[in-house]
């Protein structure tokens, strides 16, 4: 398994950089494909008509977000072609609320999405639904690089969020590529459970498959010692210089965290290296 379509999708050229960096990096380190979906988002509608709006008005919202496709394609192309990679770009426009259909049909037939953060300054309500458009019905793995992040084709230290989930698994066995290449995998357990399958060994079956793998791989559990999850493992990586983390998206029904809520939105809020997620 590898990474060969490696998928990135631009909503505004203020915050492409990052996620197009990323992207050529990995074409490069893993000889595979960039591809850039650039839409331009018709912001001031969803769905429907407003009242006392006329043809003219919505015929210039539209004008204004090919423009903005047709300018994000130029920009991605010009980048793309001057890293030397193998690229395709295509450039659309999208109401919000109809984004979905669009980054899922594209995802579906990618290995990877590489996206930038969703939340922050300057970024635009279309972030977070594209995100979740590209994993829950692209169901594809997808990459967050954070802001102004180094680009990385393969990080030599490797950090794994472990918590015995479905979700969790899906993320390692889908960024397996990442962990066979890394020199060291660190399997980070968190207040592991006292009564669990794992409690006399906790993280020592999933050394066991990767070790098989090749991976080289070692065990840290820690104490909660912060409110949040997520500030464990992102405290911890800075800790120990890894380049990434791999965390299984959404630990609880979609409902109760809709909008990519609770240690998910948590962690790509303040993530200062890559997350990998898969669900």
């Amino acid at each position: 398994m590898t990474y060969k379509t490696i998928l990135t999708v631009l909503t505004s050229k203020e915050t492409a950089e990052t996620p197009l960096s990323q992207a050529a990096a990995m074409a490069q380190a893993f000889d595979g494909h960039a591809e850039a979906l650039c839409l331009g988002v018709d912001r001031t509608q969803t769905g429907y008509y407003y009242a006392g709006a006329n043809a003219m008005v919505l015929q210039e919202t539209m004008t204004r977000a090919k423009d903005d496709a047709a300018a994000l394609k130029a920009y991605a192309d010009d980048y793309l072609e001057k890293s030397g990679v193998h690229f395709a770009t295509d450039a659309g426009i999208a109401q919000i609320a109809d984004m979905g259909r669009h980054v899922a049909r594209l995802a579906r037939f990618s290995d990877l999405v590489v996206l930038g953060q969703p939340y922050g300054v300057g970024k635009g309500v279309e972030a977070e639904p594209v995100v979740e458009s590209a994993l829950f019905e692209g169901r594809t793995p997808v990459l967050i690089v954070p802001d102004n992040a180094k680009p990385v084709g393969q990080p030599k230290t490797v950090l794994i969020a472990w918590n015995e989930s479905i979700e969790a698994m899906t993320s390692i066995r889908k960024a397996m590529p990442f962990l066979t290449g890394a020199d060291l995998v660190r399997i980070v357990v968190i207040d592991p459970p006292q009564h669990g399958p794992e409690r006399s060994d906790p993280g020592g079956m999933l050394a066991q498959m990767l070790s098989r793998h090749g991976v080289k791989c070692e065990i840290d559990v820690l104490s909660k010692t912060m409110p949040r999850v997520s500030d464990i493992l992102i405290r911890h990586a800075t800790d120990t210089d890894a380049g990434m983390i791999v965390m299984g998206a959404y630990g609880h029904s979609r409902f109760r965290e809709a909008i990519l809520g609770g240690a998910t939105r948590n962690m790509l809020e303040k993530a200062t290296v890559p997350v990998f997620m898969a669900h």
